[in-house]
């Protein structure tokens, strides 16, 4: 059964990184009881800059727990839910085989899978290396945006109803896109509607460039 382990939320903090200092919200931890999901964001989750972090279409980050087994055996260490900075914990579910365009049921939320993460040098603050963003990269294990459809509120142990799209463009696919810019996949991002706004005109951009 695919479920809810932990609800992670966090607010804006300022760290130091090589000598200068970084505001950030991807410091998050699990919180008890029902969280409410509304508008762009979880009750007392934030984001830092709200250009490149946030939005509609990046309203809620999921994170599987069979992703954080991976990488402990790669790293040789345990890692607590939240350590890269997702609002949902979950198990279950292979993350990267998700259509963009599916919808989860979960609490008395509705959810809309929109993108794979592509991840800054925050995540290199919070994992204290600055190669692991190229690291994550590689290990294509992109975790899960969603857009909110149903406001409501979740909680662990939530289970998590999946209203699958057939046809369409996985997470794994879509984040693995710019090592291999094929111009029939390029057009297939372009043509899906449920593929954010941003992805379609990178696409663009990389085909007429073609």
């Amino acid at each position: 059964m695919a479920r809810v382990v932990s609800v992670n939320v966090g607010g804006v903090r300022t760290v130091e990184w090589y000598g200068r200092a970084v505001t950030t919200g991807i410091w998050k931890a699990p919180v008890a009881g029902r969280v409410a999901v509304r508008g762009v964001n979880l009750d007392g989750d934030d984001q830092a800059d709200r250009r490149v972090h946030g939005g509609p279409d990046k309203a809620v980050y999921a994170y599987a727990v069979e992703d954080y087994a991976w990488w402990s055996r790669e790293l040789g260490r345990d890692m607590e839910p939240g350590t890269f900075g997702e609002n949902l914990t979950v198990e279950g579910v292979d993350l990267g085989a998700l259509v963009i365009g599916t919808r989860w049921r979960v609490g008395s939320t509705e959810l809309e899978v929109s993108q794979p993460r592509q991840p800054c040098f925050k995540l290199g603050i919070r994992m204290g290396d600055a190669e692991f963003v190229e690291r994550f990269d590689d290990a294509a294990r992109f975790g899960a945006y969603f857009r909110i459809v149903r406001e409501g509120d979740v909680g662990a142990g939530d289970e998590i109803t999946e209203l699958p799209r057939s046809d369409g463009i996985t997470l794994a696919a879509l984040g693995s896109v710019t090592r291999n810019a094929d111009p029939g996949f390029l057009e297939r991002i372009i043509a899906d509607s449920a593929v954010p706004e941003a992805w379609r005109d990178w696409a663009a951009r990389q085909l007429a460039r073609q």
